[in-house]
């Protein structure tokens, strides 16, 4: 398997610690936690974006594992969290212009039996102390085969943070270090960013409309500049 099915080779795995029954999420819904909640709600995935035209940037959604912090395969282990290079600072960078920030993640171990819920809640919270609390966590829970609409590249996770948020996903960009964020993003009718990782398929790199080296860098360009390494075709 490799990052592209939630996890990468030669990483510290998981080993199985639920019943996948007990923890299973039906395809139709998934799990949405808003600051200061400590259990998610579990809402209805959106399945059409809402229209409405481009306009100024109002909020970024962030890929979890990969981007905002290293890949560790399967982590229920918040003592494993380690924020990737420049992650704090782009954040924050994002807030000082008042843009509103969020994560939108597939965590397919819970439906796999290798994560409960209550271990992907504590990682949730180790991760917004680290980088302070995101406005919203997006969370899909389910297996490859499960055919819901919110595991990435399908639109919904990006769709319900955006509702919880009020803002218009024309609106709305997600950074990504794999090909199934930045597909999420357009199915969303979002802005996708790509910021590869020696797990990032060459292809999807050649694919990506913008990119970044860093996450510095990709917010340097959702804000309106460039450097060396970035671009947008």
């Amino acid at each position: 398997m490799n990052r592209h099915q939630d996890t990468a080779p030669g990483a510290r795995a998981a080993t199985a610690v639920a019943d996948p029954a007990a923890e299973r999420e039906e395809a139709g819904r998934l799990w949405l936690y808003a600051p200061g909640r400590q259990a998610p709600e579990r809402v209805p995935v959106p399945t059409r974006p809402p229209s409405g035209d481009a306009g100024p940037l109002e909020a970024v959604l962030f890929d979890r594992d990969g981007t905002l912090v290293a890949d560790v395969p399967y982590n229920g282990d918040p003592s494993l969290v380690e924020p990737m290079p420049g992650a704090r600072e782009a954040v924050a960078a994002l807030r000082g212009r008042g843009l509103r920030v969020g994560v939108v993640s597939n965590q397919s171990g819970v439906a796999r039996g290798l994560l409960t819920g209550d271990q992907v809640a504590a990682v949730r919270r180790e991760i917004d102390a680290r980088f302070g609390p995101f406005d919203v966590w997006a969370v899909c829970p389910h297996g490859p085969g499960d055919r819901c609409g919110c595991r990435k590249p399908a639109p919904g996770l990006v769709l319900a943070a955006c509702a919880h948020l009020g803002v218009r996903p024309a609106r709305t960009a997600v950074v990504g270090d794999i090909g199934a964020d930045v597909g999420a993003a357009l199915a969303a009718g979002a802005r996708g960013v790509l910021v590869p990782t020696p797990m990032t398929r060459a292809e999807e790199v050649v694919a990506a409309r913008a990119y970044a080296r860093d996450l510095p860098g990709a917010v340097r360009l959702l804000l309106g500049g460039r450097s060396t390494g970035e671009g947008a075709v």
